[in-house]
């Protein structure tokens, strides 16, 4: 993100270019996007197996809790969906380049950072919960932000080394020295603060001959940053002679930003010093050039969209979002995140972006089993979408149905052309998508889904959306799951109930002793991997693959305004809970063993399995040692068998269920005994 080269360069001359805060009694206007990718990293997350989610979510709470605890008052803005020019796309292309690369070390034992798919959304989940104003921009955030913070006079917390560029009233705090851990007491009071540092804009200026600050976004623009990176600019820089200063003894990484502040510090003005960078192209270039240059320097320039008026008012008027004519609801789901920017990207510019998890990467991308959802999604955006496509300057001509998606090949990315479902004539109006009854956006995501009614309708509430995406990720896996992971995904929902359970206000003893038991068993599980174990490739896959559908039946269930209710997803799907209860459940544990210790726990997991098993392949609950030959006989006489075995198997154990009776027999050797199939 950012000016290259530029935040480590003002870090390391920390002392002439910052000073220290003890922050408190203020409003902080948070950079979203840099937050919950710090919090992630820097917190000791398990990363390789999808996101430990009540972790993260753990995390963020207290994050927010330190600034309550110093009266600070936090306005969170996060970016929305790439803007109508998609100016950033290649640098978007190259970052999803480097994704694959950390999300393939991570996979073989190695290093890196990768986000978890459902970042974003358990992190808006957790705002709401604990009531942090929050705003999600139309597009990229940084211009919002500034001018947010220059209208209440206060500071901004990000990574971003763009806000050492813009003209900050009251400053800049870089993450790194945020130190939110380590909350102080105001001597002789009760008062509390938080340690930091905030960056001195007129600081660097004074550094650098009291240069211009104005100066500074064509020194952005030139050193190189997202949304320019011009060869025409090489050649500038290979050709003039850039002063380092008594400063080069710092190293040749930052030679770059050396010489170009040392260098423009020279001229009164930015006008002046354009017009110095162009005498070094060829003539032919320049005009176009200098367009260029200065249209990526009003990227620093004041932002138009007032958030002040959305966070006091509730109203959000964003000029470049106006423009394109869409539907106001959309527009007002977007600002409060009820809707993805996956969602304004595939409306905008019918183009998205798959993101890479850690996978299995010699197999196709796990994004591939949610492509029918995706299709009915872009078939919902479409009349809506084919009116932009032309005010798109990067945009391909596509055809009438198409979509593009950035997506993973190998351990690299393409593009796919994907068509969108044509739906019937009341559902093609998006203007109109709200007004339609809660019965018919409830049946087109069924159906979507590949789900009945009824079979939810023993579910709870907050778990009927994972269920029937569940249902639908059983029926459309490549390679099956096996029995153990289905099993392991319905323990680890049990554990948003079992907090519940737990944290209800007329909870009985016996209920409460028993789930703070069953929590206290997942958390063990959840911890006792052995360091250096190697992530089962497979079983990662499996799992991915089961969160894309997650995803994708999340923004089909946003855009259909929840006709199904969102569930939490901070307790719904631990990774390191869920790898380690499919390894326990592969050495010896069972799933009747492991709930004997909470009755409601062990109906509600009966209720899900029941739910999840009339779409399982039959195939699912065979023995796991068999030969080709055996397996095939076995799926064709194990159909009617596999429709009553309920999911407390353990190895070749399985509990039968006749005449419609939860563990009637126990069927000891299922090769020996495939005939049960028979029992009436």
């Amino acid at each position: 993100m950012g000016v290259r080269g530029l935040m480590s360069f003002v870090e390391e001359h920390s002392n002439e270019f910052f000073t220290d805060l003890k922050l408190r009694d203020t409003k902080i206007v948070i950079d979203g996007y840099s937050l919950f990718h710090r919090l992630c990293f820097n917190s000791n997350l398990e990363l390789r197996y999808g996101g430990d989610y009540d972790s993260f979510a753990d995390v963020v709470q207290k994050f927010f809790e330190s600034l309550f605890s110093c009266n600070i008052c936090p306005y969170v803005v996060l970016d929305g969906g790439c803007d109508i020019s998609d100016k950033k796309l290649t640098t978007l292309k190259d970052r999803a380049r480097e994704k694959i690369q950390a999300a393939h070390s991570l996979s073989v034992g190695g290093g890196g950072c990768v986000c978890p798919l459902l970042i974003r959304e358990v992190f808006i989940q957790v705002l709401i919960k604990l009531r942090v104003c929050f705003v999600q921009c139309f597009s990229e955030a940084d211009r919002d932000i500034m001018t947010l913070a220059n209208h209440w006079n206060c500071p901004v917390l990000s990574s971003d080394s763009d806000f050492c560029i813009f003209d900050l009233k009251t400053g800049f705090c870089p993450m790194n020295s945020f130190q939110w851990r380590n909350v102080n007491t105001v001597k002789g009071t009760q008062d509390h603060y938080i340690p930091a540092k905030c960056f001195s804009l007129d600081a660097l200026c004074r550094y650098f001959s009291n240069m211009n600050k104005a100066l500074l976004p064509l020194f952005a623009v030139l050193c190189g940053n997202d949304h320019i990176n011009l060869p025409i600019v090489e050649t500038f820089l290979s050709k003039v002679r850039l002063p380092l200063g008594a400063a080069s003894y710092k190293g040749r990484r930052h030679h770059r930003v050396l010489g170009l502040l040392n260098w423009l510090s020279r001229f009164a003005d930015p006008t002046e010093a354009l017009d110095n960078v162009l005498k070094y192209l060829p003539k032919k270039d320049r005009e176009n050039v200098k367009e260029l240059l200065y249209c990526s320097m009003e990227e620093y320039q004041q932002s138009q969209v007032k958030l002040q008026d959305f966070f006091q008012c509730g109203t959000y008027a964003c000029p470049e979002a106006l423009n394109l004519r869409l539907p106001e609801w959309v527009l007002m789901a977007l600002a409060k995140g009820q809707l993805s920017p996956f969602i304004s990207d595939a409306l905008v510019l019918r183009r998205t972006i798959l993101h890479t998890q850690v996978e299995n990467m010699q197999k196709p991308n796990a994004h591939r089993i949610s492509l029918p959802i995706r299709q009915i999604i872009y078939g919902l955006l479409l009349n809506i979408s084919s009116h932009l496509e032309n005010m798109s300057l990067n945009a391909s001509p596509l055809q009438p149905l198409a979509f593009s998606e950035v997506e993973r090949i190998n351990r690299n990315i393409k593009t796919s052309i994907v068509d969108a479902v044509e739906l019937p004539k009341d559902l093609s109006d998006l203007s109109k998508l709200t007004e339609l009854s809660l019965a018919r956006r409830q049946m087109l995501l069924l159906e979507t889904l590949k789900v009945k009614q009824t079979i939810l309708d023993p579910i709870p509430t907050s778990l009927k959306l994972p269920i029937a995406v569940s249902c639908y990720w059983l029926q459309h896996m490549e390679p099956k799951a096996k029995l153990h992971h289905l099993q392991a995904l319905l323990l680890g929902m049990l554990l948003g109930p079992l907090h519940a359970i737990i944290n209800s206000p007329d909870k009985e003893d016996l209920r409460e002793d028993g789930a703070k038991m069953l929590c206290e068993e997942f958390q063990r599980v959840k911890e006792q991997t052995p360091p250096g174990t190697r992530l089962d490739l497979d079983t990662a896959h499996v799992f991915c693959q089961w969160q894309c559908c997650l995803q994708m039946g999340l923004y089909l269930n946003q855009l259909l305004s929840t006709p199904l209710p969102e569930p939490d997803l901070t307790r719904l799907y631990s990774g390191s809970l869920v790898h380690g209860l499919c390894r326990q459940l592969l050495l010896s544990t069972s799933v009747e063993s492991l709930l004997s210790m909470c009755p409601e726990a062990k109906q509600l997991y009966e209720h899900l399995f029941n739910a999840t098993r009339s779409y399982a392949p039959a195939e699912l609950f065979l023995p796991r040692s068999k030969s080709n030959s055996k397996k095939k006989r076995q799926k064709k006489q194990g159909t009617r068998w596999s429709k009553n075995c309920v999911g407390t198997i353990s190895d070749n154990r399985c509990w039968y269920e006749g005449s419609n009776r939860f563990g009637l027999l126990m069927v000891e050797n299922m090769e020996d005994h495939i005939e049960a199939s028979k029992f009436e």
